[in-house]
């Protein structure tokens, strides 16, 4: 029987090169692998005789884009790359055990996590970014921040904390109905990722059993590793006011936590998925944020 959310993949893959990025796998080093959408105009394709396809480095100012658990990089972030790609230079990774994404080590952290995706950032020649991070890619995002500051530049961070530990979230699991962040972000049942999807969006979606189905047996692979996961500058918040995962008292405070080199904005009628619910509305925010950073001459990125 077809699936229909992995039979939509090459319909997503021709509108991504459309808007300017195509999938690139990067060997960080011996068992591990990350899948990369870079931006077209980096990959040469090798001449005659060569195999090796060979990476340039991008030419305009860079934007990473870090997705959550819910689904992987480019499903995530489908409608906000065709609206950067003009002015950036658009990455959007799959963290490890998400979409083509593995390794062999035996690490789950967001720190983990973050230390290897910036390897994969610079084997793909990048000296400078902006990140943009929703949910858990918030969490790694800010990790980023943390360890590499030579790296990133500013953050954009959506719905996310700055660490998903019980003592923070339990209040809002307890809230919620669940009894764990793994129940919550990795549902395995059609039940439960109807009632992910019902406390992540703000406006109530439908979608046929069958759709749910098919979107958890793609989506949510490798649940052993991604459950190991949730154990273990210039910052803008940019938040759904509906989120009823990570609500608005939590952005006030981490704002609070963060300084004053921290700015807030809420999005009405948006839920925690307020990037799909109000592209539009989201992708106006953060091409202004994006558009005030200094980001320097762009020869040298």
């Amino acid at each position: 029987m077809v699936n229909f959310v992995a039979a939509q993949k090459p319909l997503m893959l021709g509108l991504m090169k459309l808007a300017g990025v195509q999938p690139y796998e990067v060997e960080i080093e011996p068992g591990t692998v990350m899948n990369f959408w870079v931006p077209c105009e980096t990959i040469k394709k090798p001449k005659k005789g060569e195999k090796i396809t060979n990476i340039e480095k991008p030419t305009k100012p860079v934007v990473v884009l870090v997705h959550g658990f819910a689904a992987e990089g480019i499903v995530t972030w489908q409608f906000q790359v065709g609206a950067l790609t003009k002015k950036y230079s658009v990455y959007v990774p799959d963290l490890l055990f998400f979409g083509g994404s593995i390794t062999d080590k035996p690490d789950r952290s967001p720190t983990f996590q973050a230390e290897y995706l910036v390897k994969g950032l610079r084997k793909l020649g990048i000296e400078k970014c902006v990140v943009v991070g929703f949910s858990y890619g918030g969490m790694v995002a800010f990790k980023m921040a943390e360890l590499y500051p030579d790296l990133v530049q500013a953050m954009v961070v959506s719905g996310s904390i700055l660490a998903m530990t019980d003592s923070i979230s339990v209040e809002s699991l307890n809230r919620l109905g669940f009894s764990s962040s793994s129940e919550l972000l990795l549902p395995n049942s059609v039940k439960g990722l109807k009632a992910l999807l019902s406390v992540a969006t703000y406006r109530k979606l439908w979608f046929p059993d069958r759709l749910h189905k098919d979107y958890l047996e793609v989506m949510f692979t490798n649940r052993k590793e991604r459950s190991e996961l949730l154990e273990a500058l210039r910052i803008h918040l940019l938040w759904g006011e509906e989120d009823q995962i990570f609500k608005q008292e939590l952005a006030h405070n981490m704002k609070e936590q963060l300084g004053e080199n921290t700015t807030f904005e809420g999005i009405t009628k948006g839920g925690h998925l307020v990037h799909l619910e109000r592209p539009c509305v989201y992708n106006r925010c953060l091409k202004q944020f994006l558009a005030s950073l200094p980001l320097g001459d762009v020869s040298k990125y």
